[in-house]
Parts: structure tokens; C-alpha cells; sequence
């Protein structure tokens, strides 16, 4: 199996496909109810679906990038407010965190090898 794709509830699809669009996610499908897009880079996609009610916020989306304090100074000059960082975290990695019009927290990151090769990692039998 392989992930296609994450959806969120939003609130206002206007605004938050604006909010994503920005942040370099490419449109795929566009309706009042539901917007589909492809990640920045490689062959991710990501989903955004108007909420029956209120929004609660649990999800941590992940956006990882080779050089994490370009990109942010990048995103910072188009406007967006980041949190923290970008910092080096206890995990090895680096990070910064902002959040979408609906309190989504986003994480740009770095982990290199340590994304799925950490040195914890379960080693199987």
C-alpha cells in the first residue's frame, strides 16, 4: 500500500485554499466543498473538505525540505507567521511550526536519514 493523499476540515475553502496555494501546493480539483492538491515537490497529494461544525485540530501535517531556515525566511517574506523556529529538535531534526486559518499546525523540517532511519529505530527480528 502507499498513502495517496491527507484531508483536513476547514471552515472557509476560500481562504484556505488561498492559504495553501501560497504555501506552494499546486490546485488539482476545485469545488465549494472540497479542493484537492499536489505537494510542492514530488507526487504527494493533499486534501482540504468543508467540516459539518466546528474544527478540531489533532493532525500535524509535515513538510520536509533540504534547507529548513531558507525556506522559512522564504515563506516569512511572503507573509506567513511562524510559531517557533526553525530550531534543532531532541528528535534530530529541524523544524519550524506555523499554522493554517484553522489552527492545522504545519511543521517545515529537515530529519535527512533520520526520518525513517533514527538511531532508536526498532530493528526487526
Amino acid at each position: 500500500m502507499r498513502l495517496n493523499q491527507i484531508t483536513i476540515p476547514v471552515t472557509d475553502m476560500t481562504r484556505s485554499r488561498s492559504f495553501y496555494r501560497r504555501l506552494g501546493f499546486r490546485l488539482l480539483v476545485d469545488t465549494p466543498h472540497y479542493a484537492r492538491f499536489l505537494a510542492p515537490d514530488g507526487d504527494t497529494t493533499f486534501s482540504l473538505q468543508i467540516a459539518d461544525g466546528p474544527v478540531s485540530t489533532g493532525a500535524v501535517i509535515y513538510l520536509e525540505c533540504d534547507k529548513v531556515d531558507t525556506e522559512v525566511e522564504r515563506l516569512r517574506e511572503r507573509g506567513f507567521q511562524f510559531e517557533t523556529g526553525p530550531e534543532d529538535m531532541g528528535w534530530l531534526w529541524r523544524e519550524a511550526i506555523l499554522k493554517d486559518p484553522d489552527g492545522h499546525k504545519i511543521k517545515i523540517y529537515h530529519a535527512g536519514k533520520n526520518r525513517i532511519d533514527p538511531p532508536w529505530r526498532v530493528q526487526e527480528d
